[in-house]
């Protein structure tokens, strides 16, 4: 899909009513939220009925099951997700209408010009957590700021909302270059690393994305220990705020140690002097990572040191992240979003971390390109769990060409287990885990689904 970048100041010019079409996703609900609190009249359609469409109604939005051109009524513009065909009944008939029809990432560009402070989350890894810790922190601060992001916060109840306050805090996916759309006052840029090649072709192309997404920004926080973040930045005009732990970055983590198995603690400073001293209530040493990027927001959004303190200590996690579901016959079931190689790596890492007797890996592969292009790397880090059980791939946007399959990798990992689905790994757990493990399900495709079956 092609997209036209930058801001159009227009957008909602003559606007009153808007439809919007995958009403129940995610990324759609707090764009709904933000939009219903300007007064706008709202509608929406999906293909079924869930909480975010009941939430949805709840506010007041006219939610259509099935998809339908007589959903449109009289609307000015309708805002359809990336999940949305080009076939779809409602897209065409808007088309045919006249009616003007972007795609949700636009709406989101325009959000995000709309507020006088506005931060923009991008990066490879970490996105959702750090947008999470930043919008934690605007909130405790009393600062009721509007948030859309990738996970469900559970201090605003949800993936997003829409504040009162004058801050938007906005998780940028580089996914198909949507976070071009964004002019925001911070643009964060946290790692940048070999994902989404199928749409890129190149690191190069990637990079220069990136690039572009700097250069929308009016301020830019970066991750100075990332060679290719530096790469990036080292051709920018923009004011910029770094962060690291090994590069002596204007915030540099020092003194950092862990205060229980798996969590950190350690001093902030800023140019070299005290600036916060940050206790993580989340796992894993990644996350200290973005914490610094929540510190370098501190000033440029008016906060305080204290602030990021707080947020850093009372911030739990996003749904998804290393998410707690329960237990299976005494054994501790985690969920967690990680899909890239670095990001099981680091959840890995975290997991071995925290005393158990064995952590069983269970992995549902998301796209084929990635499993085919990142198969060693894969296996590689998946040989860090004592037991590995695979499900097949989830293809999502791609079609199966039959060249690579779970077993490939497999074969790659001896001791791991090939299970044909859903159902067969939550069974596998069930049968083979024990008081001690830990199992944790890896995927951003739907084994969430075999997390819940696990714990039932």
């Amino acid at each position: 899909m092609a997209y036209v970048f930058g801001f159009d100041p227009h957008l909602l010019d003559g606007v009153q009513a808007v439809h919007f079409i995958g009403c129940g996703g995610s990324g759609t609900y707090p764009l709904i939220q933000i939009l219903h609190s300007r007064g706008l009249t709202i509608s929406g359609s999906d293909v079924e009925e869930t909480k975010i469409t009941e939430a949805e109604r709840a506010l007041g939005v006219t939610v259509h099951i099935g998809h339908d051109a007589a959903n449109l009524g009289n609307v000015q513009l309708v805002v359809y997700s990336a999940a949305i065909h080009d076939d779809n009944p409602e897209l065409k008939s808007a088309r045919a209408r006249g009616i003007k029809a972007v795609e949700r990432s636009v709406l989101l560009g325009y959000v995000s010009h709309v507020y006088p402070y506005s931060v923009g989350v991008a990066g490879t890894h970490g996105k959702t957590t750090t947008t999470g810790m930043i919008t934690t922190m605007l909130e405790l601060a009393g600062k009721d700021p509007s948030a859309v992001i990738g996970g469900k916060l559970p201090l605003i109840g949800g993936y997003g909302k829409a504040g009162k306050g004058q801050s938007v805090v906005i998780e940028a996916c580089e996914y198909s270059e949507t976070f071009l759309h964004l002019t925001p006052t911070i643009g964060v840029i946290l790692n940048i690393d070999n994902d989404h090649l199928e749409y890129y072709g190149t690191m190069g192309k990637l990079k220069l994305a990136f690039q572009k997404f700097a250069l929308l920004s009016r301020t830019v926080v970066f991750n100075m220990d990332d060679r290719n973040t530096v790469d990036v930045m080292n051709s920018i005009d923009r004011p910029v705020l770094s962060f690291g732990i090994q590069e002596e970055a204007r915030f540099q983590a020092i003194h950092v140690t862990e205060y229980q198995p798996g969590f950190y603690e350690f001093d902030v400073l800023e140019l070299g002097e005290p600036f916060a001293h940050i206790k993580l209530g989340v796992p894993g040493y990644h996350n200290i990572y973005n914490a610094l990027a929540m510190c370098c927001c501190v000033r440029p959004l008016g906060l305080k040191a204290a602030d990021a303190e707080r947020a850093a200590l009372e911030f739990k996690g996003t749904g998804r992240r290393f998410e707690i579901k329960g237990e299976c016959n005494g054994a501790v079931v985690v969920d967690d979003y990680a899909h890239h190689p670095t990001e099981l790596a680091a959840t890995l890492a975290t997991a071995k971390k925290l005393g158990y007797d064995r952590v069983i890996a269970v992995h549902q592969p998301f796209t084929y390109s990635r499993t085919k292009a990142l198969m060693d790397d894969f296996a590689q880090v998946l040989a860090q769990a004592d037991q590995v059980v695979l499900l097949p791939i989830m293809g999502s946007r791609e079609v199966d060409d039959g060249s690579v399959k779970s077993a490939d990798l497999a074969a790659k990992l001896p001791g791991s287990v090939l299970v044909d689905g859903l159902e067969a790994a939550a069974d596998w757990v069930k049968a083979n885990a024990k008081k001690g493990d830990l199992v944790v399900c890896m995927s951003c495709g739907d084994l969430y689904k075999a997390a819940d079956l696990m714990v039932e």
